[in-house]
């Protein structure tokens, strides 16, 4: 709290220099017309309402806040949110995890967050960062909504509404440029069709070569680079009429690099033969230097169809909805200091190793991150002193193998509703929705060669990628709910809501991994079927979640709000031999080089569950000239899903494990002051404070903080609208976010044993176990604030602006994975600055 307080007090004396979100209370006065003199409409209750009347902390950007911030995707909306933080891309463009007020999207479960985009439901996660379409308002909302919005709402949900057809025929088109070869082109046209009918059609392609290259493969631009594009169509039917037909179809197409990470150890013990080995990650010289080109391919289809028909009392909304996404992932290798392909105990991999010696003699002296070095022979250095190597993961030898992930989905989806219509006391809806999951996701990891990468998931021993681990499964869901809400207005002053919500998942897990052995090793290339045949597995996740908000408006300018929810998020699967995989590999402790870790990990993870409190008041004074959003929170989630990541001789692991009881307490406050007419600034700060209560997963965690959770963040901005003439204005925004210190991991400022604590005993160093105990911390992003800068100018047709996203280069870690059992944590950079122009023209 007194580093917050420091902070945010600081930011309040910035407040005049920097700039801020569009907070809740971004009304768009004298520019863009709004109803109920300036007052946001919004639909946080499935309901068109004035966002001060809402019972619930709500951020809102509107068309106008959208355009002059150059807000397009979920990570955009989310820096310009306070209580919120994002960690998107570093792995693959589908992997994104959304932190709100403390509860995390665990990478490989479900999100926490729900994204409904036009009324309907998204179900992928791999579509949280995706562009969609044309944007005319975002809401985010915060605490469980799922009792309101549907599956995945336990910590918020993310409210989309894009363009719908126009009367007349209109379009626009925009393009950019920006340093790093960055461009962004996007166009729509909309009109109508026929009486009553309409269409929008849109699209965008982007591109850029990234911030880093990698250094080995000739410094090419192939550590974060991208090129994605999408085609969005709507046609809508009926309009203005009792019975309107809302057709939508998305084709999106992304390629580019996958997991831009480097290595960063935690050995204390290590630190005195090189400080390297003991690293604070905030301080790490990035380089890359992998001799697998990574790759990421998604592609992704939607098509949906929404009717509603309005009754004389009531309305009928159906959706239905079906998604294609398919997502892979290629990259060079984890396991090279642990010599699994090294030494074969099958003659079909032996070119394998012949590969792993010739690359090496060939990089002798090749500068590789401290505290790396390759010397004349592959052996790490522990068992060869004078002539061994540490290259460490993604190195620029073939030593370390290669992988190949794969994450395909397709859904099915719909909902009908009934809610009422008119201005009585008592609003209310009703409805069923049903979904159906078919995921196939793959982690295959096999020897490199150096003759290039076969994109399946697995590859005899006589291939170039001979597989020496495989975890594939099949899994398949079927999802009911039934949901209602009333709403009781019996004055002016007052409101009530009560909303229900009853969600049953069944699971199932089908293996995909056929019988066949390690070729390096002669054991199974699962480790579950050491132990018989690997078989189906199922499961049934059910949970009741009400929500219940009350209102109370003494004046109209002074809203009084109390909120409780139950969020919910269901259980799943791992890869089947995931724990078997870990049992062996760091629970053995007898076996001369394991390790007693003592981290309990299940193929069946459990449901998440979340009890939110929140009580605020949101008002304005000084004739609406100053607006402000004060809410405080504390929430209770069991089995909180927490994301692990396990690095060894077998490769790497990802799975998804359960803490038992996280505690998250805190508070949000919101400023707007409009000084002018066209000069506003705005303030907002959260801090929240979590604690890990229990986790018999690993058990000396209790007492840390909620890994991926920011202790605070803070959001200054100003925003200047401003006539130069009778037909042009001029427009500047400046947006500065600061993120608090944050952990990624429920392992902490702890002391671990690591490989390397079972390795040594037994190297040529023949050194004591806890020698290579690892500690964590300084495995703890530090604080960090981006600065975004637009300026430029505008009239009815033409648009012209400049713009510098983290203006001032600020150096930031986008995530730290730590490997606990490794001994060190993965990390990733954040995006650097980029400065660039970008023109408009409005039909």
């Amino acid at each position: 709290m007194t580093n917050f307080a420091k902070a945010f007090l600081t930011g309040v004396a910035l407040n005049a220099l920097f700039a801020s979100p569009a907070l809740a209370q971004d009304a768009d006065r004298p520019e863009a017309a709004q109803p109920d003199e300036g007052a946001i409409i919004v639909t946080a209750r499935r309901q068109s309402e004035r966002l001060q009347d809402v019972p619930a902390s709500v951020s809102v950007l509107t068309a106008a806040a959208l355009d002059r911030t150059g807000a397009a995707k979920a990570a955009d909306f989310v820096q310009l949110t306070p209580g919120v933080t994002i960690v998107t891309g570093t792995a693959e463009a589908g992997d994104t995890q959304i932190n709100i007020r403390g509860i995390n999207g665990a990478r490989d479960a479900e999100s926490s967050v729900a994204l409904v985009v036009d009324g309907i439901l998204k179900t992928n996660t791999a579509q949280l960062n995706q562009d969609q379409g044309t944007l005319e308002q975002v809401e985010f909302l915060k605490g469980p909504q799922g009792a309101i919005y549907g599956r995945n709402a336990a910590a918020g949900a993310i409210v989309i509404q894009t363009l719908k057809p126009t009367d007349t025929f209109t379009g626009a088109i925009k393009g950019s440029y920006g340093e790093h070869n960055t461009w962004s082109t996007s166009a729509h046209v909309a009109g109508p069709i026929a009486e009553g009918a309409g269409f929008v059609l849109s699209g965008i392609y982007e591109k850029s070569d990234g911030f880093y290259r990698n250094i080995y493969l000739n410094n090419r631009s192939v550590v974060d680079d991208h090129r994605s594009w999408a085609i969005d169509g709507r046609v809508m039917l009926g309009m203005n009429s009792a019975t309107q037909v809302d057709l939508k179809a998305r084709y999106a197409d992304f390629s580019g690099a996958s997991l831009p990470f480097n290595a960063a150890f935690a050995l204390p013990n290590f630190a005195a033969v090189n400080p390297a080995f003991y690293e604070d990650v905030n301080k790490h010289p990035f380089n890359f230097y992998s001799n697998v080109r990574p790759t990421n391919d998604q592609t992704s289809f939607d098509v949906s169809a929404k009717v509603e028909h309005e009754f004389e009392a009531m309305k009928l909304t159906a959706w239905a909805l079906y998604s294609d996404v398919k997502q892979d992932l290629v990259a060079d290798g984890t396991s090279a200091d642990f010599a699994r392909y090294i030494s074969a105990a099958n003659p079909a991999a032996q070119p394998a190793v012949n590969k792993c010696f010739a690359s090496t003699a060939a990089l002798t002296g090749f500068p590789v991150n401290p505290p790396g070095f390759i010397g004349t022979i592959p052996v790490p250095f522990i068992f060869a002193p004078a002539t061994g190597s540490t290259f460490g993961p993604y190195s620029p030898t073939t030593c370390d193998g290669i992988q190949y992930q794969l994450r395909n989905q397709k859904d099915i989806s719909g909902e009908v509703r009934l809610s009422s219509i008119g201005d009585g006391p008592f609003a209310w809806q009703v409805g069923a929705y049903y979904l159906n999951i078919d995921r196939t996701v793959g982690v295959s990891l096999g020897a490199d060669e150096g003759q290039g990468v076969i994109k399946q998931l697995y590859n005899p021993p006589s291939s170039v990628n001979p597989t020496s681990l495989l975890l594939a499964d099949k899994f398949k869901t079927d999802v009911y709910a039934a949901f209602g809400s009333v709403d009781w207005k019996p004055t002016s002053q007052f409101t009530a809501g009560l909303a229900l919500r009853y969600d049953s998942e069944h699971r199932r897990s089908n293996p995909l991994v056929p019988t066949a052995n390690d070729p390096f090793t002669g054991a199974p290339i699962n480790p579950g079927q050491a132990f018989g045949p690997l078989v189906p597995q199922a499961a049934t996740f059910n949970q009741l979640e009400p929500k219940i908000s009350v209102s109370w408006r003494p004046t109209d300018h002074l809203n009084l709000y109390a909120d409780w929810g139950i969020g919910f998020k269901s259980g799943g699967f791992n890869n089947q031999g995931s724990a078997a995989l870990i049992d062996a590999n760091f629970n053995d402790g007898v076996t001369p080089g394991t390790i007693n870790a003592g981290v309990n990990i299940s193929d069946q993870y459990r449901k998440e569950r979340s009890s939110a409190f929140e009580v605020g008041m949101k008002g304005s004074l000084f004739d609406e000239r100053l607006t402000f959003d004060l809410a405080g929170y504390y929430t209770r989630v069991t089995d909180m899903q927490f994301f692990e990541f396990f690095v060894g001789g077998f490769g790497l692991l990802r799975v998804v494990s359960n803490i038992d009881r996280v505690d998250l307490k805190g508070a949000e406050l919101n400023l707007g002051l409009r000084v002018i007419d066209g000069w506003r600034f705005f303030a907002s700060g959260n801090v929240t404070d979590s604690e890990i209560k229990k986790n018999s997963t690993r058990p000396y965690t209790v007492g840390n903080n909620s890994p991926y959770t920011a202790d605070y963040t803070i959001n200054l901005g100003t925003e200047i609208v401003a006539p130069i003439s009778e037909a042009a204005k001029l427009l500047v925004r400046a947006d500065y976010r600061i993120t608090g210190p944050t952990w990624f991991s429920n392992v902490q400022c702890q002391d671990r044993p690591s490989l390397f604590s079972g390795l040594l005993p037994i190297s040529a160093l023949a050194l004591p176990s806890f020698v290579g105990d690892a500690n964590f911390c300084k495995s703890q992003r530090a604080a960090f604030g981006v600065l975004n800068l637009r300026a430029g100018i505008q009239t009815d047709r033409f648009s012209i602006a400049a713009f510098a996203n983290n203006m001032l280069d600020r150096k930031y870690l986008a995530e730290v994975i730590p490997a606990i059992e490794f001994g060190g944590s993965f990390i990733s950079p954040g995006a650097r600055r980029v400065v660039g122009v970008e023109a408009g023209y409005k039909f």
